[in-house]
């Protein structure tokens, strides 16, 4: 599934519309060796410049068989220094995926969510085969419960598999099934994006998203929760993109 990525403030991007994506999706089987998407954001590119920890994680995004925009404050960015960085929203493309490509009796794994999740997505879709594994809290730092994770995975035979923990420790997990081998289908890490699905969060509307306020509105609703991703850590991307800007070389004509 690799393309020829283009590079953005050190993170590279598969520059493929939803089409694209939807198209390369539905070829996939249960049997297909096993592929991990991944869908950088601000939060994310912020997270891999930050020294000795973006260069522990940068690995897990590189190895994805995708890697796709999942911003449109990325995409703006990138604009303004020539480069087109087509958007491919996380929450998007899980939607899409199960109205329009999954298929009845497919396997569908789910990692992280919670019961009422679970439960609601079989009421909305019950043609399809979900099984879930709820890991438990601290994730990041607990090697073990990360390897229960990737064993559930591997022991599914699933087409999809929806990792929804929270990055990094969804890309932690999507690659520790991948470093294994033997599994097979799609992990895609989505974060949210299933309880969007469900009607257990609210997205922003639609004409928030598309002027690349979406963050605005998730702070507005949870602002305990996202003040310090979104007023604190969110900002350095502007620093970021005009430090990658200033590092390019530029033509001697």
């Amino acid at each position: 599934m690799h393309t020829k990525r283009t590079q953005f403030i050190g993170v590279g991007f598969d520059c493929l519309t939803m089409e694209d994506v939807l198209s390369l999706l539905s070829a996939v089987s249960a049997r297909t060796p096993y592929v991990y998407l991944v869908t950088p954001n601000v939060d994310h590119v912020v997270r891999l410049n930050d020294g000795d920890t973006g260069e522990t994680l940068k690995p897990l995004y590189e190895q994805a068989d995708l890697s796709l925009c999942d911003s449109r404050v990325l995409r703006m960015l990138a604009r303004l220094q020539g480069t087109d960085l087509p958007v491919v929203a996380g929450s998007d493309l899980t939607s899409r995926l199960l109205h329009e490509v999954v298929r009845p009796k497919d396997s569908i794994a789910i990692v992280g969510g919670s019961l009422k999740l679970l439960d609601q997505l079989r009421l909305l879709f019950p043609h399809v085969l979900f099984t879930q594994h709820i890991p438990p809290m601290g994730l990041r730092n607990d090697f073990a419960a990360q390897e229960a994770a990737a064993d559930f995975v591997l022991r599914q035979n699933a087409r999809f598999i929806f990792i929804a923990v929270g990055s990094p420790q969804q890309e932690m997990i999507a690659a520790s099934v991948y470093r294994r081998g033997g599994a097979g289908g799609v992990a895609l890490c989505v974060g949210a994006a299933l309880d969007f699905v469900a009607g257990l969060q609210r997205r922003a509307p639609r004409p928030v998203q598309l002027l690349g306020l979406e963050w605005a509105y998730r702070l507005c609703r949870d602002p305990r929760r996202m003040w310090r991703r979104y007023l604190v850590e969110g900002p350095r991307i502007f620093i970021l993109a005009a430090r990658y800007r200033n590092s390019k070389p530029t033509d001697e004509g």
